[in-house]
C-alpha cells in the first residue's frame, strides 16, 4: 500500500526541526516562512528580497526579474519563498513536503517539479538552488534582504510624516511644450531609433542558440525507495541498475557501473562533490514508488559543474512495463545532451515487456548477488530458476543463472563443475535473445577459462563490448586474454578502462591484466586500492602478495597472504602456525608449511589444483608442481590461462614438461615476450 502521510500540527512539525534550528541560529520557523494568505491585509511592513536581478516580495506574492513579474506556479512560488528566508541552510525534503502540503498525502516528485520549474525560471548561471542527493535543497544564492518600510497611503491622502514624496519615474523621451510638426517628426524618429535598438538587443539575445550541455559521462545514483520499506530495495537497485546498463549501451558516453555509485545510497556529499569523486560530467538522480503492480518513477538529469538542473520527468507504469519505461527514459537523457544514437543502439532499446513476476523474481536475483558469497550464490540461482518457470522465455533470467555458474564464489565446493551448466544457460539466453550483452560476456568466461578457446572468447567478448561498451567485468576479462596472447598494451588499455568505469568495484580483474603484464608499479597501486575500498575482501590481499612476493618483499607478501588465509575462512590454528612458522624459517619455510596443509585439504575438501602448484613451485619441487598442474589441466583450473606469464613458474618453464602443458592449453610456448 501506498504510505499515507498524516495530518501533522505545525507545532509537532516545528518540533521536528529543533535539530536544524540549532544549525540555523533560530531563523523563522518554516511556518512562518510563508507568504500571507491573499486576501488578508497585513499591516506590518512588506517583506522583501533581492538576489541577483530578482526581487521576491512574499506578501504580494510576486517574483521581479527588473520591472518583469516571472510567471511562477502558486507552489513553486511558496517553495522559493521557503528556500530564500532559508537560505544557505539545507531543507530536508520531508520537511519542505510537510510544509507545502500539510494536510495532503503528495508524493515527492511534487516537489522535485516545482524545484524543476523554479530553475528554469531562475537560470542555472549563477546556480541558485543546490541539490543535496537523498536530503534535500539549499538556497545558495547572495541574498539580500532590503529594510521593511511601511506602505504609504493612497496618493489621494494626506502624506503620513516622515515619509519621503513618492517618486516619479521621467519618461524616456521627454517632450518639450510647444514643439512643432518638424520637431515631433525629429523625436518620433528618435523614439524609433532607440525602439528598434532595444528590439535588436532583444532580438539578438533570443535568437542566440542555446549551448548543449557538454555531457558525455554520467552516473546513476541509487533510485531512492520512498515506500520506506527494506523489502522493496531490491526494486529500486533492480531498476538503477536497468538504467544504468541501457545508458550503458551508447558508445558516445561513458557511464559509471552501480557498483561505484551504491556507497551514495546515502551520502551528505553535494551533486558536484559526486561528479568530482566518479569524475562525471553530469548525474541522474530520482524515486521509485511502488504499489502493488504500479510504479512511480521520477528522474533529474543534473549537469555537475556548474550544477544545472537539465530535465525531468516522472512515470506512472505497471510493474511488467519497467523495461519499456528504462528504455524510454535512456532516449530522453541521450535527446537532452544531445547524443545522436545509431541505429544499432536505437534497436536495443526497442520496446520490451516481461511477465512481471518473472521479472520481479530476476530483479531478486540481481539484489541477493551483491553480497558476493557462495549463500547468496544460491539464492541468486533459486531466484533466476524460479523466473525461468514462470516465464521460460525470459533471456535475462539464462543469462544470470550464466554468470552465477562461471564465477567461483568463497565456499563453494567443486566450482568447475558449474560450468557446463552456464555454458547451457548462456547458450539458451542466446537463442532466446542475442542482444543480450551479460548472456555473451559469460560465454567469453566459459570459452577463455574453461574450454581455452580463444578466438571464440575473444568473439563473444568483442561481441559484449559492441552492445554494452560500458561494461567492466567484460572489459576486465577481454583485457586479461589480450595480455595472454601477447598484445599487452590492448589489454592493459581495457583494464584501465575497467577501472575508469567501475572506479569502486572490490573486485580483481582489472588486476590481474597488470599482473601478468609485470606491470607491478601499476598492480601495486591498484591492489592498494582496491583494499582500501574493502579491506575483507580476501582475493585483492592475494593479489597484493603476489605483487610483493614479485617485487622483492617477502614479509610484506607474507603478511598480506596470511590474510588471505584468515579472510577466506581458513582454520584459525592453521593461520597461527603459518605466522609463527614464517616468523621463525622465513618465505620459503612458511609455503612448506602451506603446502603441507593444502595437501591435507585436498584429502576432505575442494582446493585449488593451480594454487597446490603454485606452493610447489615457491619451495622449488619440480616433480611435485607438474604433478599438480596435470591435475590442474584435468580439472581445467582457470589458473592454467596464466602458466605463460605468471613469474612464480619461471624457475620451471624451460623443462619440456611444462612446454608441453602450455601446447595443450593452446598458449604459445617459449618464454614471455617472445
Amino acid at each position: 500500500m501506498l504510505k499515507k502521510f498524516s495530518k501533522i500540527s505545525w507545532d509537532g512539525l516545528e518540533k521536528t526541526m529543533a535539530d536544524e534550528t540549532g544549525r540555523r541560529g533560530s531563523p523563522q520557523s518554516i511556518r512562518d516562512s510563508f507568504p500571507s494568505p491573499l486576501g488578508v491585509a497585513s499591516c506590518d511592513p512588506p517583506e522583501l528580497y533581492e538576489f541577483g536581478p530578482f526581487r521576491l516580495e512574499p506578501d504580494e506574492r510576486k517574483l521581479l526579474r527588473g520591472e518583469e513579474v516571472v510567471a511562477l506556479t502558486p507552489k513553486a512560488f511558496d517553495t522559493l519563498v521557503l528556500l530564500v528566508r532559508n537560505t544557505g541552510h539545507l531543507l530536508e525534503k520531508d520537511e519542505l513536503i510537510r510544509a507545502l502540503w500539510p494536510e495532503s498525502f503528495v508524493e515527492e516528485g511534487n516537489l522535485t517539479n516545482n524545484v524543476f520549474l523554479l530553475r528554469k525560471a531562475l537560470g542555472e548561471d549563477p546556480q541558485y538552488i543546490e541539490t543535496v542527493p537523498k536530503r534535500g535543497y539549499r538556497f545558495v544564492g547572495a541574498v539580500r534582504q532590503l529594510p521593511k518600510v511601511a506602505p504609504t497611503q493612497a496618493m489621494s491622502g494626506p502624506v503620513l510624516q516622515g515619509t519621503p514624496p513618492v517618486e516619479t519615474k521621467r519618461p524616456l523621451v521627454e517632450v518639450p511644450k510647444n514643439l512643432g510638426p518638424l520637431g515631433l517628426a525629429a523625436i518620433a524618429v528618435a523614439v524609433l531609433a532607440i525602439a528598434a535598438i532595444g528590439w535588436k538587443i532583444s532580438f539578438g539575445r533570443s535568437a542566440t542558440p542555446k549551448a548543449a550541455p557538454q555531457i558525455r559521462s554520467l552516473a546513476v545514483l541509487p533510485l531512492e525507495n520512498l515506500s520506506r520499506d527494506p523489502e522493496q530495495e531490491y526494486f529500486s537497485d533492480a531498476l538503477t541498475e536497468g538504467l544504468t546498463n541501457d545508458l550503458g549501451k551508447f558508445n558516445a558516453l561513458r557511464v559509471i557501473s552501480r557498483t561505484s555509485t551504491m556507497q551514495y545510497k546515502v551520502t551528505k556529499k553535494t551533486i558536484p562533490e559526486i561528479a568530482r569523486d566518479l569524475n562525471v560530467d553530469a548525474v541522474i538522480e530520482g524515486t521509485v514508488l511502488r504499489s502493488g503492480n504500479q510504479v512511480r518513477i521520477t528522474v533529474n538529469l543534473i549537469q555537475a559543474q556548474p550544477e544545472k538542473h537539465i530535465w525531468a520527468e516522472s512515470y506512472d507504469t505497471e510493474a511488467g512495463n519497467i523495461l519499456s519505461v528504462q528504455a524510454s527514459l535512456a532516449q530522453s537523457v541521450a535527446q537532452q545532451i544531445q547524443i545522436t544514437l545509431t541505429p544499432p543502439e536505437q534497436f536495443l532499446l526497442k520496446n520490451r515487456t516481461v511477465d512481471p513476476v518473472a521479472q520481479d523474481l530476476y530483479f531478486r536475483g540481481v539484489h541477493a548477488l551483491d553480497s558476493e558469497t557462495a549463500e547468496s550464490a544460491r539464492s541468486a540461482i533459486d531466484y533466476f530458476q524460479q523466473a525461468i518457470q514462470k516465464d521460460p522465455t525470459y533471456g535475462p533470467a539464462y543469462a544470470g543463472l550464466a554468470m552465477v555458474y562461471a564465477i567461483w564464489y568463497p565456499g563453494e565446493p567443486e566450482p568447475r563443475q558449474k560450468m557446463p551448466k552456464a555454458r547451457e544457460a548462456a547458450e539458451k539466453a542466446l537463442s532466446l535473445d542475442d542482444t543480450l550483452p551479460r548472456a555473451h560476456r559469460a560465454m567469453g568466461i566459459i570459452e577463455l577459462c574453461y574450454d581455452w578457446n580463444w578466438v571464440g572468447a575473444e568473439k563473444e567478448f568483442r561481441r559484449a563490448l559492441e552492445l554494452d561498451p560500458n561494461d567492466p567485468v567484460t572489459h576486465a576479462h577481454y583485457a586479461q586474454e589480450l595480455v595472454i596472447l601477447g598484445r599487452t598494451d590492448e589489454g592493459l588499455a581495457h583494464a584501465r578502462q575497467a577501472v575508469k568505469l567501475d572506479p569502486y568495484s572490490p573486485e580483481d580483474w582489472p588486476l590481474w591484466a597488470t599482473y601478468l603484464a609485470h606491470r607491478y608499479d601499476e598492480a601495486l597501486q591498484l591492489a592498494k586500492a582496491k583494499i582500501a575500498l574493502n579491506p575483507n575482501y580476501p582475493w585483492n590481499h592475494y593479489d597484493l602478495a603476489l605483487v610483493y612476493e614479485q617485487m622483492g618483499k617477502p614479509a610484506e607478501s607474507i603478511q598480506e597472504y596470511l590474510k588471505f588465509e584468515a579472510l577466506s575462512g581458513a582454520a584459525p590454528q592453521d593461520v597461527a602456525i603459518l605466522r609463527e612458522t614464517a616468523d621463525k624459517s622465513g618465505f620459503r619455510g612458511f609455503w612448506k608449511r602451506r603446502l603441507e596443509q593444502y595437501r591435507r585439504d585436498a584429502r576432505s575438501q575442494y582446493v585449488s589444483n593451480g594454487m597446490v602448484a603454485d606452493a610447489c613451485a615457491r619451495v622449488r619441487e619440480k616433480d611435485c608442481a607438474f604433478e599438480w598442474l596435470e591435475k590442474a589441466f584435468q580439472e581445467r583450473d582457470d589458473l592454467m590461462i596464466n602458466l605463460n606469464l605468471d613469474p612464480v613458474f619461471d624457475g620451471i618453464r624451460m623443462d619440456p614438461r611444462f612446454q608441453d602443458l602450455a601446447r595443450r592449453v593452446g598458449l604459445p610456448v617459449g618464454k614471455p615476450g617472445e
